[in-house]
C-alpha cells in the first residue's frame, strides 16, 4: 500500500505551516504592541477589543507552532540525545521565550492582566521573542521564498 505522504507533500506541509506560523507571528505581534499601547489610553473598549485581537492570534500562533514544533521534533530529540553544541544557539533561546510566554499568556486568562507584573514580563518576554523570531526568520527567509514554487504546485 503507497503513502499519500510523498517527500514533496510533506516539504509543501512543511512550508504551508512556516508561511503560517510567519504571518501569524506578524499578527501577534501586532496585536500583542496594540493591546500595551491601549493600555495606557484611557478607553477600555478599545483596550479590550485588541486583547481579544491578540488571544485569537495567540491561540492560533500557539496551535500552528505546536505543528511547526512536531515537524522539526528530530532537531529538539537530537538536544537531549548529542546536546546543544551544534544546535542553534538562537533556536535554542526562541524556544525557551515562547515557552515562557506562552505560559504567562495562559496565566494571564487566570489574573487581572492588565499592568499586572506577570503581564508585564509577558510583554517584555514577547518582544525579545519577537526580536529573535525576525532573527530566526530572516535567517530561513531564502528557503521561505525558495518555498513559494513549491506550494504552487
Amino acid at each position: 500500500m503507497q503513502s499519500n505522504l510523498t517527500k514533496g507533500n510533506i516539504m509543501k506541509r512543511i512550508f504551508m505551516i512556516d508561511w503560517a506560523l510567519t504571518l501569524l507571528f506578524a499578527l501577534t505581534a501586532y496585536t500583542g504592541i496594540k493591546l500595551h499601547i491601549a493600555g495606557h489610553g484611557h478607553i477600555h473598549e478599545i483596550w479590550h477589543d485588541w486583547a481579544v485581537f491578540h488571544v485569537i492570534a495567540s491561540i492560533l500562533f500557539l496551535v500552528v507552532t505546536i505543528f511547526h514544533i512536531t515537524t522539526h521534533w528530530n532537531w529538539y530529540k537530537g538536544i537531549f540525545s548529542r546536546g546543544i553544541e551544534k544546535r542553534s544557539k538562537v533556536t535554542i533561546w526562541l524556544s525557551a521565550m515562547f515557552t515562557f510566554v506562552a505560559i504567562t499568556g495562559i496565566i494571564l486568562f487566570y489574573v487581572e492582566g492588565a499592568n499586572s507584573p506577570i503581564g508585564l514580563w509577558h510583554y517584555k518576554i514577547g518582544i525579545l521573542m519577537s526580536v529573535f523570531s525576525i532573527g530566526h526568520i530572516i535567517k530561513r527567509f531564502p528557503i521561505l521564498r525558495k518555498s513559494l514554487g513549491c506550494l504552487k504546485n
